[in-house]
């Protein structure tokens, strides 16, 4: 399992905490230190939609104009990974972002 996040996201902390106490085994990558690969984001995109995959309420996107903001969302994520959906999980269960009892549970926390 990969967590795609922030160290200092509250939903990532929050997940790695309830995966950990959960026994779940998983890996973090801080998206600002090692952005995720073209890759790794069109597959994000195509298992969850563009609509909950960018994070619109997120700084870095008030921050954009509307010409950026209308983009690809692929192309959108690659050059500013810090409007990914936070966490991002990548799993044999699924991938998922944000973290709510749902997510939880389709990665085996119940």
């Amino acid at each position: 399992m990969l967590i795609l996040g922030l160290n200092n996201c509250d939903s990532c902390r929050r997940a790695r905490r309830e995966l950990k106490a959960a026994g779940r085994e998983y890996q973090f990558r801080d998206i600002r230190e090692a952005p995720p690969s073209g890759r790794e984001i069109a597959d994000i995109v195509a298992a969850v939609g563009a609509d909950r995959a960018v994070n619109r309420k997120s700084a870095t996107w008030r921050q954009l104009d509307e010409p950026t903001r209308d983009r690809d969302a692929v192309e959108l994520l690659i050059t500013h990974p810090t409007l990914l959906k936070r966490p991002a999980i990548i799993a044999e269960t699924g991938v998922s972002v944000g973290w709510d009892a749902q997510v939880a549970a389709q990665h085996g926390i119940t």
